[in-house]
């Protein structure tokens, strides 16, 4: 008799922060562009952090189910995401300041 109606909960935003989704854009652009996954050492070099950084935030991306990677396998980084629910991938800071200074 108290029976709820059949209602859809409202749709979920996204499942991760915004650094986290410029991580997961970074490494889906390089899978298309380059043909395989960015290494880690490829994803400190894009966001000038350090090795341990990349590192913690590779496995808090894995722990939270949004890619993949194969043990004991070089460059085995998988997002698990559909492409269309990442966020466009942002210049880093240094880039910006490096491409707004004209070299002659």
């Amino acid at each position: 008799m108290n029976q709820m109606p059949d209602v859809c909960p409202p749709p979920s935003g996204p499942r991760f922060t915004p650094k986290q989704g410029q991580y997961l854009a970074f490494i889906n652009a390089y899978t298309l562009v380059l043909g395989r996954p960015p290494a880690e050492a490829d994803l400190q070099r894009y966001f000038q952090v350090t090795p341990p950084s990349v590192h913690q935030m590779v496995l808090t991306l894995e722990r939270a189910g949004l890619i993949h990677r194969q043990p004991g396998v070089a460059r085995s980084i998988r997002v698990l995401l559909e492409a269309d629910a990442l966020p466009p991938l942002r210049p880093t800071a240094e880039q910006l300041v490096n491409s707004s200074v004209q070299r002659y």
